[in-house]
Parts: structure tokens; sequence; C-alpha cells
């Protein structure tokens, strides 16, 4: 084959025609219209939240580090099911979707429960991990105080938020993504508004500071629930698989010891990466609250530029995954390069917009010069690397398409328990190493992870029909 033809290949390999982008739009745009309205107002949270405090922000950023391992565990929990539904969708079997989202329901409730055992018995000792021990007594105290008043409000939250994630990851699976985007909008302004009224007592409302926070969260959960639940069940003709849903809890054992062996490593690989977050924050929380505050700002403002993976994740897991249901392996294949192509294509370009923006935005905070600075820097640092973090993070979504949920453990948890935490600790507690070089070093284990990730891809083994089987 000569130059030119390999070129040619390899272009139409990594850029689709028109008829494919206008596919993945009309899949991802919701998305990230979703993801980054609740990012925007996560951002104005943190800054009214902050307005009353550093140590406010401190409290509410160490309970929603917590409640993070059990969002995200959740998320793997129902990925497991999500992945037969997603091919199931591709093959039009609406009753292997119906058996997909009863299993996500019995998973959803069963976590909720762990959840709440875990965090009724132990939210104080959860809480202290993140308080450094160089803290002043008052401001621990302070600390704690403000984060138990959050923990024990947003606790009423989780079965709202479970069941809201069933319907709308099943919803997406099948190719609806513009009904969770209105729910999670309409959820997002009643968020908000009832921020503004309950943290700051306006309009008559009383004065709750972070409790108000954490009651305003609570009630746009229910709402998001309420339409999702409202309109899918008024729309069975559309959301065939809906009907007769809840008639009975039968599932096909098979699909049952299907699901359970794609999902438990799902599970558990989301469980420990989630862990591992909350692991790595709190070492460098031993830096002192200034960091855990800096840590805050920084993950909440990158989290609004990192949408085009995020939600390009979500892409690639439904026209994938419909792709290898429908039996269409070139498809899936050449899919999944170019949705991975265009998605880091597009966080190079919000890389370059965080890092024009870096300074500007922690401003908006009422913090100290200290926190501000610190956490334009680690926005620097996270701009820097958020091509070669999208690119990791497409990976997992293609491998994880195909069902080889064992392999997306390894690739995922192996990296973070074996390399970053243990990497992490060491830095922050026998070194005297500065936060800024220890979280880049932290960092570059994203550089180890893409290279990997690329030699799974290319090699293909992730291409499997797995309802088939």
């Amino acid at each position: 084959m000569t130059r030119t033809k390999k070129t040619s290949a390899l272009k139409s390999n990594i850029i689709g025609d028109r008829a494919f982008y206008s596919r993945m739009f009309v899949i991802v745009i919701p998305i990230i219209i979703q993801n980054t309205i609740t990012n925007v107002v996560s951002l104005l949270d943190n800054v009214m939240v902050g307005a009353i405090g550093t140590l406010e922000m401190s409290a509410v950023a160490i309970v929603n580090q917590l409640l993070f391992v059990f969002y995200i565990c959740i998320f793997g929990g129902l990925s497991g099911a999500g992945i037969f539904a997603t091919q199931y969708a591709g093959a039009n079997d609406n009753d292997g979707i119906k058996h997909c989202f009863r299993a996500k329901l019995i998973i959803a409730f069963a976590m909720v429960a762990v959840a709440m055992c875990v965090f009724i018995i132990m939210p104080d000792t959860l809480v202290s991990l993140y308080l450094a021990e160089g803290t002043s007594p008052a401001d621990v105290e302070a600390t704690m105080g403000f984060a138990m008043g959050y923990f024990k409000v947003m606790l009423f939250g989780l079965v709202p938020f479970a069941l809201s994630q069933v319907y709308s990851s099943t919803l997406r699976e099948v190719g609806e993504t513009k009904l969770p985007m209105i729910s999670s909008v309409t959820a997002i302004a009643v968020n908000l508004i009832f921020n503004y009224l309950l943290i700051f007592g306006k309009l008559g409302c009383p004065k709750l500071g972070v409790t108000g926070a954490a009651v305003a969260t609570v009630l746009s959960r229910y709402v998001e629930l309420a339409i999702l639940l409202v309109f899918t069940h008024r729309h069975t003709a559309r959301f065939t698989f809906m009907k007769g849903v809840y008639r009975s809890l039968h599932i096909p054992k098979k699909l049952v010891a299907d699901i359970a062996k794609r999902g438990m490593p799902l599970l558990l690989n989301e469980a420990l990466w989630s862990a591992g977050m909350a692991t790595l924050n709190q070492c460098y929380s031993i830096r002192g609250l200034e960091v855990v505050a800096a840590v805050n700002i920084s993950s909440t403002v990158s989290n609004l530029f990192n949408v085009v993976f995020l939600s390009m994740g979500n892409a690639i897991a439904i026209m994938v995954g419909q792709h290898l249901g429908a039996n269409e392996v070139e498809k899936a294949k050449q899919t999944a390069w170019r949705l991975i192509a265009a998605t880091v294509a597009g966080c190079v370009v919000m890389g370059a917009i965080l890092a024009v923006c870096a300074p500007f935005i922690p401003m908006i905070y009422n913090t100290t010069a200290e926190v501000r600075q610190l956490a334009t820097n680690l926005l620097l640092i996270g701009a820097a690397f958020m091509p070669v973090i999208s690119f990791a993070h497409d990976c997992y979504f293609t491998i994880r398409s195909g069902g080889r949920t064992l392999l997306t453990l390894i690739f995922d948890s192996c990296s973070m328990w074996f390399v970053a935490v243990p990497l992490a600790a060491v830095l922050a507690n026998f070194t005297s190493l500065p936060i800024l070089p220890l979280f880049t070093v932290v960092q570059c284990i994203e550089i180890f992870k893409s290279i990997i990730g690329f030699i799974l891809v290319k090699k293909g083994i992730w291409i499997r029909n797995i309802i088939d089987n």
C-alpha cells in the first residue's frame, strides 16, 4: 500500500462523514448541555457556599467527596446491565431492555441500603480523614459541624438519585438523550433557586447556610425523578420496554448470571476508582485546609471544561455498543476511533480555553489570595493534561462497550491503586514536596494509561457481541 493510500485510510478511520457527525451530535449534544448546566450550577453552588466562608466550603467539599464514591458506585453498578441494554437496543429486543431495567432497580436499592448503613454509622470518622493534623482545633470543630449538618440532609437524596440514574441511563442506552437532559436541567434550576433562597435566607426563607444548600440539592433530586417517572410511563408506546415493567421483578437466570459476570468487575472498578480519587484528595489534604479548598475549586471548574470528554464517553458506550449488538464489527471499530479522535481534538480546544480562564475564575470565590492562586495553578496543570486524560477515558469506554469488564478493571483500578495512590501517599506523608509538583506527578500517570489504552483498543480484543453468546 502506498503512503498516499495509507494516509487516506487513516483519515477515513478517524474522520467521519456528515452522517456520522449528525448521529454523534444528536446523541452527544443533549448530554453535553446537561453536563454543562450541571457543572455551571455546581460552580455557582460552590461560589454561594464559598461566600459564607472557606471553612464552610471545605466542609461541603469533604462531604461531596464522600458522596462522590456513592455516585460513582451507582454508575458502575448499573453499567453492567447497561452494556446489555445498549446491545439489546441495537438488536431491537425490548424484552431484553426490560429485564436489564429490572436488574438495575434491584442493584440500585441494594447499593443505597449499603451506603446508608455506612454513612449513618460512621460519618464523623469519614469526614475526619480529611482534616489535617496541623489544623487548629477551632477550625476542625467548625468544619466538622458544618459537614455533619450538610451530610445528614444529603442522605435523603440518595434514593431519588439512584432511581433517576436507573431511568436516565436506560433511556440513553436506547438512544433517548433529550428527556434525561430536560429532567436534569429542570432539577438544576430548582437547585439553583433554592440554594439562593435557603443559603442566604432570601424572600422570607430561613437562612440555613450549608444546610440550605443540602436541602436545595435534595429537593432537586426529587424533581428530576418525578419528571423521568411521569414522562416515561406516560409514553410507553414510545418506550415499549416500560410496558409491564413493574408487574414482576422476573429476570432470566442466564441474564442475571451474565450481568453479574460483566457487572461485578465494573462495580468493583468504579468503587475502587472513586475510593482511589477520595484517597488522592485525602493525601492532598495533608497539606492543609487551604489545599482542600483549592482542590475543590479546581475540580469544580475543571469538570465544567471536561464536559466534552465526559459526554463523549457516553456517546462511545451508546454508538459502539449498538453497532456491536447489531453485529456491525467494522462500523464499531471505525466509530470508536472517530469518536476518540473527535474527543481529543475537542479537548485540545477546551484545554486551551481553560488555561486562558484559569487566572480569572477563582477570583469569583470569597476566599483567601493563597487559595485563589493555588486553584489557578491546579487549573493550569489540569488544562495541560486534559487531552491525555480524555484519550484514556475514551479508551476505557471503548473497551467497556464490548463487555470486557475485567479488562477495564485492570486498566483503570490497577493504575489507580498500584501506582497513583501509593505514589501520592508516599510523597504526601514522607516528603515535604509542595502540592503543585505532587499533583503534577500524579497526573503524569495518565500518560502511561493512554499508551496502554491505545494498545488495547488497537488490538481489538474488546470487540464482542455479548447478547448472542
